[in-house]
């Protein structure tokens, strides 16, 4: 995705975190999205975030697909404001 609403995606710093104390490297969120946001890593048995522009922007769904609650996102309120401020300086 190379525009969200007219914003480039990059501008949109909105992607998950991986908390890897709290995986246990289970595979529900990897295989959960299709749009190749995260990835297995053999080495440390986790799940980590390998292209995080291709996250839809406000979705959620692979958090909630994680039995231990290793997933979190930005607050809402903080991109919706950055992305108001791009929006004006357009």
């Amino acid at each position: 995705m190379k525009e969200w609403r007219g914003i480039p995606r990059e501008e949109i710093p909105w992607f998950p975190t991986i908390d890897e104390e709290k995986c246990i490297g289970c595979k529900s969120c990897v295989e959960f999205c299709l749009n190749d946001v995260l990835e297995f890593d053999q080495k440390t048995g986790k799940a980590q975030v390998k292209n995080p522009y291709n996250c839809v922007v406000f979705c959620t769904a692979c958090s909630k697909m994680c039995p231990r609650d290793a997933i979190s996102f930005p607050a809402k309120a903080n991109i919706l404001k950055i992305i108001k401020e791009e929006r004006a300086n357009k």
